[in-house]
């Protein structure tokens, strides 16, 4: 199981510090939620917050937009050179040409459901990107409890990317905690993201590897 915690629930008075925590208490990715506050009821950071991110972390970045305008919000944020940069289906026109987009820049792609979105909706797309971002809360706010309806969902997802043989990472967000993160690997999950479970630990790498099953 790969760990991306969220700074979405870091200490944004030492963000630098924090970042660079998660690093040295062994997460694999660092997880950067952006909230425009149209998509979602709530607006977080933007590329120059970011790019100090970029120079904290010595972990990739995993960059999940939560915003209207995608292609805009990829052009500000891709020279990041994030590893993973995904975008909400239901916001989206032309997914396929934003996949080409992101992938142009050398970037791996991935492709964000809301919790009400059936992972049917990209069945067509699923060889063409790297990652799928299954949403287990509402998005635009940390501390949620984890959607149990989830876990049925990821497991149609994985039984989707099995048969069509596509190399494609899942990843889930919200609620994961020690108690919930083996249900979610048991259904098909690669990566987990972490924000409030990590950044509200007194011990950081003590929470990272209780996620690690």
């Amino acid at each position: 199981m790969y760990v991306a915690p969220s700074i979405l629930s870091a200490d944004f008075g030492r963000l630098d510090e924090e970042v660079r925590a998660i690093c040295d208490a062994g997460c694999d990715l660092v997880h950067v939620d952006v909230m425009d506050g149209h998509f979602v009821p709530n607006m977080t950071i933007g590329p120059v917050v970011v790019s100090a991110v970029a120079k904290a972390a010595s972990k990739p970045l995993d960059i999940h937009l939560m915003v209207q305008n995608n292609n805009f919000f990829v052009d500000l944020f891709a020279p990041l050179k994030p590893k993973f940069l995904s975008f909400h289906i239901e916001e989206e026109k032309h997914p396929h040409r934003l996949i080409q987009k992101i992938r142009d820049f050398g970037i791996s792609p991935g492709i964000v459901l809301n919790p009400h979105t059936p992972p049917e909706t990209i069945e067509f797309i699923l060889n063409e990107i790297d990652l799928v971002l299954i949403m287990s809360v509402n998005p635009g706010f940390g501390g949620q409890s984890f959607i149990p309806s989830s876990l049925e969902k990821i497991r149609r997802l994985r039984e989707m990317i099995d048969k069509k043989g596509a190399k494609v990472l899942i990843e889930v967000d919200g609620g994961i905690n020690g108690l919930n993160v083996r249900e979610v690997e048991e259904a098909g999950v690669d990566i987990v993201v972490a924000g409030n479970y990590v950044f509200s630990s007194h011990d950081y790498a003590h929470a990272i590897a209780s996620l690690r099953v």
